[in-house]
């Protein structure tokens, strides 16, 4: 019983304690003062009751309420108001800020021209490398696809690069080289895509542009392996190509084959030692044994490099590739971490180029087998000796003109007589040819018709007579046609 007792009053002692907490639960603690969230004003420490600081921080508590209108024209009375205010260069960056988180295309340029006006006036602060940051970001918002327009990748990289170039001192370069390496991802890939439908279609030179430009340009692009790939193949379908004229004589079309296929190699070996641990690495290697090439190995520093590019990327997952379709830019989670992104744009490989490369190629292989061309100041042969095949000979006679005239007109002069010839010259030494002799006279001319005497003429009518014509002599067409029977007689 006693026991029963004990327990009912430990109960009862229980309810009374949850009650009292319950009581003190529901009784309100005193409201304090709430202290807003001055974190994107960068005064908010400075205790200051100056009406400049007054408005400014009314401006940043209208930013992060979202009255970016408000915000604007509380700085914009600050800067007309209190032109020589401490607080003019963070109010001339926060009118930018107001446009900039407004967004949209409109809001987004009038932020880029505050931006760019702040980095004006203010070059030497700080703050003008957060102000060039924040223009780049502007494109990188509004960055397309790989597969759509890629105008504001090419302006994003710009502007991060001269972000970079401009303060390199700035603690925001770190981040600026993360989203530079996510934008060159992005145009990597768009040029790589163009240059393997180019191989798709057959046409190997504008492929071969495309691919070099990547390889040249984006060496931390994520495909980069299957880039130089694709220019080992193109180059090898070229050979195939030359291996199947029927019209090219055969040793040209070796020369130009063996010169397509080093090519290739080229491509491929540059795959197993820069990119030893890229997912296609293999394949090269497979190529360049299938063309019994020497497959080259690669150092172990080139190891680690690509090893630690490798594990900085993130794999593309499912949601990645779900969100992909509705998201508006870019998926860049295979954007490389580490390594030092390209600053500068080395010059862009175009298809003519390519094709001149090609021509010049071809005419290698044609010239290959010729002679090479006479050197200048080689010595002609000697007397006596056999002509050489790289160097002319002098010819053994001249002709000149004669001082005193020949009716020849030229002099025959023979060639210097060498004392240690094996033959010598048979002849008299004066071989100068005697002088012409004058032509005799023409006799002259006799008429031996006496003067006086006439020719026997018959006059009739101061006429001459003609002299009869033996009609003998003309041609049988003017006789007398034979008619009937007489014509078989051939008499």
């Amino acid at each position: 019983m006693n026991r029963f007792s004990f327990k009912i009053a430990a109960v009862a002692v229980l309810v009374m304690a949850l009650g009292g907490v319950a009581a003190n639960a529901k009784e309100k603690q005193p409201k304090k003062k709430k202290n807003y969230d001055l974190s994107a004003n960068p005064l908010k420490d400075v205790n200051s009751k100056q009406p400049d600081k007054e408005l400014f921080d009314k401006a940043m508590i209208a930013i992060k309420k979202g009255r970016f209108d408000v915000a604007r024209l509380d700085l914009q009375t600050m800067l007309n108001t209190y032109p020589e205010s401490e607080y003019r260069m963070r109010a001339k960056l926060a009118v930018g800020d107001s446009w900039f988180k407004e967004g949209g295309t409109a809001a987004l340029t009038q932020a880029e021209a505050e931006y760019k006006d702040f980095i004006t006036f203010f070059p030497n602060a700080p703050e003008a490398a957060e102000a060039q940051m924040k223009v780049a970001d502007i494109y990188y918002q509004q960055m397309e696809k790989p597969d759509r327009d890629f105008n504001n990748a090419e302006r994003a990289e710009q502007e991060y690069r001269n972000m970079i170039n401009q303060f390199p001192d700035s603690t925001l370069v770190p981040r600026a080289k993360q989203k530079l390496r996510e934008t060159q991802e992005v145009l990597a890939e768009r040029e790589t895509v163009i240059g393997l439908f180019y191989e798709s279609r057959e046409n190997m030179n504008a492929a071969i542009a495309r691919l070099q430009t990547v390889v040249d340009t984006y060496p931390l692009y994520s495909k980069s392996d299957l880039a130089l790939l694709g220019i080992g193949d193109a180059y090898a379908a070229e050979a195939r190509t030359v291996n199947m004229q029927n019209k090219m004589p055969g040793a040209i079309k070796e020369r130009l084959r063996a010169a397509y296929l080093d090519k290739a190699a080229a491509a491929y070996a540059r795959v197993v030692t820069r990119y030893p641990m890229a997912p296609h690495v293999e394949d090269a290697r497979d190529r360049l044994v299938a063309m019994n090439r020497p497959v080259p190995e690669a150092s172990q520093d080139a190891v680690a490099e690509n090893d630690a590019e490798e594990r900085s990327r993130q794999p593309v997952h499912f949601t990645d590739k779900t969100l992909g379709i509705i998201k508006h830019g870019p998926i860049v989670v295979e954007a490389v971490h580490v390594g030092e992104p390209t600053l500068d744009d080395p010059k862009r490989t175009l298809a003519p180029e390519v094709t001149n490369t090609n021509l010049a190629l071809y005419k290698d292989a044609v010239n290959a087998g010729r002679p090479a061309d006479v050197p200048v100041g080689t010595t002609a042969t000697g007397p006596n000796e056999p002509p050489r095949s790289d160097q002319p000979s002098t010819a053994p006679l001249q002709l000149e003109a004669p001082a005193g005239g020949t009716g020849i007109g030229a002099q025959i002069v023979s060639a210097p007589s060498d004392p240690n010839a094996v033959v010598k010259a048979v002849g008299p030494a004066n071989t100068v040819l005697p002088a012409a002799e004058k032509p005799a006279e023409a006799p002259m001319q006799v008429n031996e018709i006496k003067p006086g005497s006439m020719p026997a003429t018959s006059a009739v009518g101061n006429k001459t007579k003609k002299p009869k014509v033996d009609s003998s002599d003309e041609s049988s067409s003017k006789k007398k046609k034979k008619k009937g029977l007489a014509k078989l007689n051939p008499f």
